[in-house]
C-alpha cells in the first residue's frame, strides 16, 4: 500500500508533462499559425479554423489561458517531484537539488524545447486541433482571466504602456512579393508571375513601355497617293499615327478599318483622310503605368502618345504594351518587337541598341540598371559620355560587351556577354 501513492503521484507527473507539452506546443502553432491560410479554411465552413480564428482575435484572453496552464502545471511538476524525493530520499539537500535540476531538464526537453519545435513544424494541425481544447478553457476562465487582465491593465499603466488595441499593419508591396514567391507550391508559375508582374506596375512608366519615336509605325498625309496606299496596306498596325511632313508635326490618329472603304471605292486621296483622323490622346512622361491603364479605362482609349515637357514626342504606348507586362507577350507582329533575345553557345548574344533594357534583363536574366536611360544605347552613351566607335569594349552592370556597329551617332548592335553567375547574383 505504501507504493501507491507513489504510483499516483508518477501517473500525475506524466500528466502534468503532457499538459506543459500540449500548453507549449499550443502556443507556437496558434502564434506561427499562417493567418490567410486560415481565413480561407474558416470560409470552407471548417470548425477548428473557425475557434482558432476566435481564438487570435482575443490573443490577449488566449496567452493568459496558455501562461496560466503552462506556469501552474509547471510548478505542480516541481511539488510533485519534491514530494516524492522527500519520500524516497528524505530531507537530503543534495538529493533534493539534484531533483531540481532534474525536473528542469525535463520539462525544458519534454514540456518546451520539443513541443514548440513540433508546434512550429505543424502549425496548422496543431492550432485547429488545440483549439477545440482551448475554446472551452478560455469561456471556463472568463472571470479568472477578467481579474488577471485587470492587474495586468494596472501594471501597464504604471509602467506608461498603452493598453489601446493596435491596428493590424497591412502588408508592403514587398511583404506581398514576398508572399507570392513564397506561394509556388500553391499556384501555377504562369499565375505567380502575373501577380508580380502586377506589382512592378507601381514602379515602371510608360517611358518603360512605350514604343519610341523612332520606331513608331507612322504614315505621312503630305506623301504621294501611291506611297500613302503603300503605307495603308501594307501597315503592321489597325492603328497609325498621322503627321504631315515629320513626325513632330500630327496631325491623329488613322484607324485603317475606316480607310477600307475607300480603297474599295478608290477614293483614297488626303482629303479623305483627313476626315478620318481621330483626335490624338497625349500622356507626360513619366506617367506610372498603373496610372495609364486607368486612364485608358476611364477615356476609353487604346493608343496614346507620350511627349515631354515641351511637347515633343517621345514615343507611343499602347494598351497592348501594359497588358503585355502583366501576362507576357501574346501576339506581336510589328518587326520593331520581333527580335528574340537569346545567349549563343559561346555565351554571347548580339542585340540592337535600340533593345530596351528591361526586355533585356528579362530575356537574359540581367541586372542592367533601369533608372537612367531606357534603351542599350542610352545605357552606353550615358556611361562612356562619349560617342564610341565600333570595336569598344567595356563593362556595364558586371555585363561585358562589345559595341559591333555604329551609325549617325547611334550604337546600333552590341555583342553582349553572359556575366558569370557570382557576378550576376552580387549586381542583382
Amino acid at each position: 500500500m505504501a507504493d501507491v501513492p507513489l504510483i499516483a503521484l508518477a501517473g500525475a507527473l506524466v500528466l502534468l508533462l503532457v499538459l506543459s507539452a500540449f500548453f507549449s506546443m499550443a502556443e507556437t502553432g496558434m502564434m506561427a499559425i499562417n493567418r490567410y491560410r486560415l481565413r480561407a479554411l474558416e470560409r470552407t465552413g471548417h470548425r477548428g479554423a473557425k475557434l482558432a480564428s476566435d481564438l487570435l482575435r482575443e490573443t490577449d484572453k488566449l496567452l493568459s489561458v496558455i501562461l496560466a496552464g503552462n506556469t501552474l502545471v509547471n510548478a505542480a511538476i516541481t511539488m510533485i517531484v519534491s514530494v516524492i524525493t522527500i519520500d524516497l530520499f528524505g530531507h537530503d539537500r543534495m538529493v533534493l537539488g539534484i531533483a531540481t535540476v532534474v525536473v528542469a531538464f525535463l520539462i525544458l526537453v519534454c514540456a518546451e524545447i520539443t513541443p514548440k519545435i513540433i508546434g512550429a513544424r505543424y502549425p496548422e494541425q496543431v492550432a485547429l486541433a488545440a483549439s477545440y481544447v482551448l475554446k472551452p478553457l478560455v469561456k471556463s476562465f472568463l472571470w479568472t482571466l477578467w481579474i488577471a487582465n485587470l492587474f495586468v491593465r494596472c501594471l501597464l499603466w504604471l509602467l506608461r504602456v498603452p493598453t489601446e488595441s493596435v491596428a493590424p499593419q497591412r502588408l508592403s508591396i514587398e511583404e506581398l512579393r514576398i508572399l507570392v514567391l513564397e506561394s509556388g507550391q500553391f499556384m501555377p508559375k504562369k499565375h505567380q508571375s502575373i501577380l508580380l508582374n502586377l506589382f512592378d506596375l507601381e514602379e515602371i512608366t510608360v517611358d518603360d513601355v512605350m514604343t519610341p519615336r523612332a520606331q513608331i509605325e507612322a504614315v505621312d498625309l503630305e506623301a504621294p497617293t501611291e506611297t500613302l496606299l503603300t503605307q495603308v496596306t501594307s501597315a503592321y498596325h489597325t492603328r497609325l499615327v498621322a503627321y504631315r511632313g515629320e513626325l513632330g508635326n500630327l496631325a491623329g490618329i488613322l484607324h485603317l478599318r475606316k480607310v477600307m472603304h475607300l480603297l474599295r471605292a478608290e477614293e483614297l486621296d488626303r482629303h479623305a483622310l483627313d476626315e478620318l483622323l481621330a483626335e490624338p490622346y497625349f500622356v507626360p512622361t513619366g506617367t506610372p503605368v498603373f496610372a495609364q491603364l486607368q486612364y485608358f479605362q476611364e477615356n476609353h482609349q487604346r493608343i496614346a502618345l507620350v511627349v515631354d515637357e515641351y511637347g515633343e514626342l517621345q514615343g507611343l504606348v499602347t494598351l497592348e504594351d501594359i497588358i503585355e507586362e502583366i501576362i507576357g507577350e501574346f501576339t506581336t507582329t510589328a518587326p520593331a518587337k520581333s527580335q528574340i533575345y537569346s545567349w549563343d553557345r559561346d555565351g554571347s548574344a548580339l542585340v540592337e541598341g535600340s533593345s530596351v533594357l528591361r526586355e533585356l534583363n528579362r530575356k537574359l536574366g540581367l541586372a542592367l540598371p533601369l533608372d537612367g536611360p531606357k534603351t542599350l544605347n542610352g545605357l552606353i552613351l550615358e556611361h562612356l559620355q562619349d560617342i564610341p566607335d565600333a570595336g569598344v569594349a567595356l563593362k556595364i552592370a558586371e555585363v561585358p560587351m562589345e559595341i559591333v556597329q555604329t551609325q549617325d551617332r547611334v550604337v546600333k548592335t552590341v555583342r553582349l556577354f553572359r556575366p558569370p553567375a557570382s557576378d550576376l547574383a552580387q549586381a542583382a
